[in-house]
């Protein structure tokens, strides 16, 4: 069973309950602009772009696509995969941790692509807590019953990009951190690493649809539509959890790691958001 005492007073938008309307996918042109979050003029997001540009360069990775590819190892590599539920968090301060979770590591490649002139915008999706079960066997009844998840989108050549094509046809093992199948979210493997190795769908088109491995659309209860930024996600619909339940999760769930020591191993928590 999934708990609503955590979350925040908002619209039922899984029972019934009005669901503010958002602008239609086409109308939504997203930016290269510096966001609260996506705080692309401090020096530590700076440095990890010049990096992002000389790797790239060495590597011979001269479109985007091959430049976020290469971002998305840099920071697979460099920003430890833990638990954290502080949606709002600073790019910068995720840097400077050196650790964040799936949404937070996916904010730094959004901050990355902006850096580099590549326009990002985010789709909204609201996730069955049930997904997050593999995580927390003996937590279950602490999990929220839904989850607002910032899914990330690029502006390449003309046409949207969901970030989990970024590697369409590519898979490269070592950014994957996988060795084939689909996405489960049961081991040390996070939505970030996976979309470097395998489908990660939430739409279950015809070539995706029922048991195959890359079709998360059963987990998927609301589609929020597509917002400029995550910041105006999460302005509109609110973070997962409510404030006091954030400091709680922070102090708890954050002391447990997905690194490569597998999942659960523990670390000092992170300082207050």
């Amino acid at each position: 069973m999934t708990s609503r005492l955590l979350m925040p007073v908002r619209a039922d938008r899984t029972r019934g309950g009005a669901v503010p309307e958002a602008p239609a996918a086409a109308e939504v042109a997203g930016s290269t602009r510096p966001t609260a979050i996506l705080d692309l003029g401090d020096p530590l997001v700076r440095a990890l772009t010049a990096r992002v540009r000389s790797e790239s360069e060495a590597r011979g990775a001269v479109t985007d696509r091959a430049r976020l590819q290469v971002a998305h190892g840099i920071i697979a590599a460099t920003v430890r995969p833990v638990y954290s539920v502080e949606d709002l968090r600073r790019v910068s301060r995720t840097l400077r941790l050196g650790r964040g979770s799936c949404s937070q590591r996916m904010a730094a490649l959004e901050a990355v692509a902006r850096s580099l002139g590549v326009p990002t915008r985010v789709r909204g999706l609201l996730v069955d807590g049930h997904f997050w079960y593999p995580r927390f066997p003996k937590l279950r009844r602490f999990v929220p019953e839904e989850v607002v998840l910032a899914w990330p989108e690029f502006r390449l050549d003309g046409t949207w990009v969901p970030i989990a094509e970024l590697f369409t046809g590519q898979a490269p093992p070592e950014q994957g951190g996988g060795s084939g199948g689909g996405f489960t979210n049961s081991g040390p493997e996070t939505l970030f690493e996976a979309v470097a190795r395998t489908g990660v769908d939430w739409d279950a088109p015809a070539a995706c649809a029922g048991t195959a491995p890359c079709d998360l659309s059963a987990h998927l209860r609301t589609d929020l539509g597509r917002f400029t930024s995550r910041d105006e996600l999460f302005a509109r619909h609110g973070q997962t959890l409510c404030l006091p339940a954030r400091t709680l999760a922070l102090l708890r769930l954050a002391r447990r790691s997905l690194g490569p020591a597998g999942l659960g191993r523990p670390h000092a928590p992170d300082p207050a958001p």
